[in-house]
């Protein structure tokens, strides 16, 4: 079975293809990233310049090189792989303390993580506002309105996304499907979409490889596609008609759905509005 595509390895094939055009200093900063992961997810940004040889500015200006505003944002995202990777959310708190010592203390009792979440949530809602274009979101609506079937999937933490979505579709009487897999079906669940039926795709990082999968399958059959995800080199981008780029809320390795299920409750709430200004 392939690995799924993440947020870090389409940075880390981005670099090695474009290795050879870099600068000599770039270059020693670039072996060192490819060959350190872990050790760039927790190392401070001197101790990672000492050991890639070069001056703390060189990080800097790799950052920007590859469309980061500074090193410790392209060092966050080798640090949230790292909590990825660690399915157990015992050892991902463990970590999580760990890291959070370089910068500021991790919140502690259940009322502190609380008001943490619920700021880092409504920052993300504030962003969600301002980051998605209308144009989008009309669009969007437009294609749901127009769809004979929609087919809704969304795996693992996506999961409860794509199922309240396909919840409210259901309750403006749209023929929306969840795409779940159940008994390993997938294909199978997706065989009857057509060039009139709409495909809705949530995933993020790491983005599952049977949502990827469906939303190729879906373009073959010429299905409009809706993408919901978390960065324009998702794998699900290239497929959309239309594409929601969503930054979620997180405390570290713990992401917060909150901004998707906004986006999703938008739509319904839209193609609600919708049929009623028809029916009228």
């Amino acid at each position: 079975m392939a690995n799924n595509p993440t947020q870090l390895s389409i940075l880390q094939d981005d670099i090695r293809r474009r290795y050879d055009e870099l600068s000599k200093r770039l270059k020693q900063v670039a072996r060192y990233i490819l060959d350190n992961s872990n050790s760039v997810a927790f190392d401070t940004v001197a101790s990672i310049a000492k050991q890639a040889d070069v001056p703390p500015s060189t990080l800097i200006r790799f950052a920007n090189a590859f469309g980061f505003s500074g090193f410790n944002e392209m060092k966050q995202m080798f640090r949230q792989h790292l909590m990825e990777e660690t399915a157990n959310y015992t050892e991902r708190a463990r970590l999580f303390r760990q890291t959070a010592s370089e910068e500021a203390s991790a919140p502690e009792t259940p009322g502190e993580i609380l008001s943490m979440f619920t700021l880092v949530n409504a920052q993300a809602l504030q962003q969600l506002a301002v980051q998605i274009p209308p144009d989008d979101l009309e669009r969007a609506v437009s294609l749901l309105e127009e769809a004979e079937n929609i087919y809704v999937i969304g795996l693992r933490r996506s999961f409860s996304v794509a199922s309240y979505l396909t919840y409210a579709l259901r309750h403006l009487d749209r023929k929306a499907f969840l795409i779940d897999g159940l008994g390993g079906m997938f294909t199978e669940q997706l065989s009857l979409v057509g060039e009139n039926d709409l495909v809705v795709a949530v995933s993020f990082s790491p983005y599952s490889r049977e949502v990827v999968e469906l939303v190729q399958l879906g373009a073959q059959r010429k299905a409009r596609q809706i993408a919901i995800t978390d960065s324009q080199v998702s794998p699900l981008a290239a497929f959309s008609d239309v594409c929601f780029v969503v930054r979620e809320a997180q405390v570290d390795g713990f992401r917060s759905q909150v901004a998707s299920l906004c986006l999703a409750q938008t739509l319904a709430v839209s193609l609600a509005l919708g049929n009623t200004k028809a029916a009228q």
